[in-house]
């Protein structure tokens, strides 16, 4: 039971990373010490299926590892639904003690994943360079104008949710470049079955193709595919940069205005700039407490 629950909270950290744009549940999974075995157990599934429809249910389900995943995913889904709200208030109230909390919590994930690399050979460091170079222009791409038709739903689905299970990049910041993110968000506040039901298929078919191909790279290729992901952790800390000055803005669902493209600046930039307190004190004493957090967590799962 113990296990149990501690897995079931490391669903819930995934989740609650979900939801921010620039923070990616797989992070939370790789430094829990259960992103091989989440991988696994997803890649597996398509072979399970098969199982069940030749009548071996206990072996499609002992395969599959299901009573993992549908624990570690309830815990997700409740984060993802009852944290939507929070982690929207504390964007809009306390963005700067938010991002400098995640700002940690991905810097120290990049010294956790570069330290299972083995050899740091020129194919490492390219590797790295690589991942660097896409997830700083992810961060820094302008949105685009998908639809809201199901089609557009199903297929931004597929693209997140391989966001998702990848250290580094976030879904829901895949979904802000797609301008669907406040759709989603909305969806999920309000239980929008029309929405949710679609986008979650796409989920679902993005996870089963995904899961497998990136699992075979980390079980042929490691070094390679950690160098990568850790390449594109430190590029994504341009995104969860907290003091930034907004360049433009957009108008969301509910006709409020929003930042759409910011550029990093300093503290003192800030304080200068925006004429309010940085609060650097409080955000260093964050960025300090997530990486305890990890490095903790990190001691822990590998007891």
């Amino acid at each position: 039971m113990k296990n149990k629950a501690l897995l079931f909270i490391k669903g819930m950290a995934m989740g609650a990373a979900d939801v921010v744009p620039g923070v990616s549940g797989g992070t939370v999974a790789f430094i829990t010490g259960i992103y091989d075995e989440l991988l696994g157990a997803l890649s597996r599934i398509p072979d399970a299926a098969w199982l069940i429809l030749r009548g071996q249910v206990k072996r499609a389900w002992q395969l599959a590892h299901v009573n993992f995943l549908l624990i570690l995913f309830s815990g997700i889904l409740l984060s993802v639904i009852s944290l939507a709200r929070v982690i929207t208030w504390l964007l809009e109230t306390q963005p700067i003690a938010l991002w400098s909390f995640f700002f940690g919590l991905i810097l120290v994930s990049c010294y956790v994943v570069a330290r299972d690399i083995q050899c740091w050979l020129f194919s490492r460091w390219l590797a790295f360079a690589i991942g660097v170079a896409f997830a700083w222009w992810i961060t820094v791409a302008s949105p685009m104008a998908w639809g809201h038709d199901p089609l557009s739903l199903f297929a931004a689905g597929a693209i997140a949710i391989c966001a998702m299970i990848l250290p580094g990049i976030s879904g829901s910041f895949i979904l802000l470049l797609m301008g669907l993110y406040p759709t989603v968000l909305l969806a999920v506040k309000q239980l929008d079955l029309s929405v949710l039901l679609v986008f979650a298929a796409g989920c679902l078919f993005g996870l089963l193709a995904f899961a497998r191909l990136l699992r075979a790279a980390l079980q042929y290729f490691r070094d390679l595919a950690l160098a990568l992901l850790t390449g594109i952790m430190f590029g994504s800390l341009n995104k969860v940069w907290p003091w930034k000055n907004t360049l433009s803005w957009r108008t969301d669902s509910h006709g409020v205005e929003v930042p759409l493209l910011q550029e990093n600046i300093s503290p003192w930039q800030f304080a200068d700039l925006l004429q309010t307190n940085a609060q650097l004190i409080p955000a260093v004493l964050l960025m300090l407490f997530g990486i305890v957090l990890v490095i903790g967590l990190e001691r822990y799962a590998g007891k």
